[in-house]
């Protein structure tokens, strides 16, 4: 299946003005899809879709949005809808994190992540939810974490909300089932982009894990390759997947020998 299939897709991601959400925007036009980039930092936005514009010849739609807020969440999807008449695809990008251990955690900053890694995507996704049905077509991608699948120490308040992203994920998929609307998450390991400037602001993690972070341009291919041919579950890298599939069977044997590995905080 080539690039043909993603030509004039409507493909909307939140959390697009840096990291996974804008090598997106970019490599989705770079296939002839139409990217409309939302987050809340509009000089940013404006900046990636003058570059995407000239890079493409594709010209990106974009839009100011605080997904923690409902009303605006409305009234921007409404906008995208009369401008573009429907979404083929969404991509719930926007989240970040803040690694601290749960004693030292200010419970304002957990309440701020679940209200952008969670309650964010689930009014994005009832926003194009009713269209899709209608239409009996679409995709809705929600990217997750690995770190959903295997909580680490320093990062209990981030993997709840990505295990909250999975169970959202899994049961929307099941309530879509006799429907052609697709459901996907997308679960990658670290990733080198700019968002462990606010998870990690000691520079430990990133310092640890350096070289096994994933490039941003190899996730965003898994999520294009998902794109064209839908499936209810990615996982990356695949070795560190495997890892998470040995917690769900010996989660007591790989707490006790993974020690060292889990305190990379």
């Amino acid at each position: 299946m080539g690039k043909q299939m993603l030509t004039q897709k409507v493909i909307v991601i939140t959390g697009a003005s840096s990291g996974i959400g804008a090598q997106l925007a970019y490599d989705l036009a770079s296939y002839g899809a139409t990217p409309v980039l939302l987050a809340r930092s509009v000089d940013k936005l404006e900046t990636h879709c003058s570059q995407i514009e000239q890079k493409t010849g594709v010209k990106p739609d974009y839009y100011q949005l605080d997904v923690t807020s409902l009303e605006d969440v409305q009234a921007t999807f409404l906008a995208i809808f009369h401008e573009h008449k429907h979404i083929d695809v969404l991509v719930n990008n926007a989240g970040f994190a803040i690694f601290d251990s749960f004693l030292d955690a200010d419970l304002s900053e957990l309440k701020a992540m679940f209200d952008v890694n969670v309650y964010g995507m689930m009014a994005c996704t009832k926003a194009v939810l009713p269209s899709m049905i209608e239409r009996n077509q679409g995709h809705i991608i929600n990217i997750g974490s690995l770190a959903g699948k295997l909580a680490t120490p320093k990062s209990s308040g981030y993997a709840a909300t990505k295990h909250a992203v999975l169970g959202f994920t899994n049961g929307v998929r099941l309530e879509l089932q006799q429907t052609n609307v697709h459901v996907t998450s997308v679960n990658p390991g670290p990733i080198k982009t700019p968002f462990f400037e606010t998870a990690d602001q000691t520079g430990t993690y990133v310092k640890n894990v350096e070289r096994m972070m994933l490039e941003p341009t190899y996730v965003s291919s898994k999520i294009i390759d998902v794109i064209r041919r839908p499936k209810r579950e990615v996982n990356v890298p695949t070795w560190m997947s495997i890892g998470t599939i040995f917690y769900q069977l010996f989660p007591g044997l790989i707490e006790k020998f993974g020690g060292k590995k889990f305190n990379q905080k």
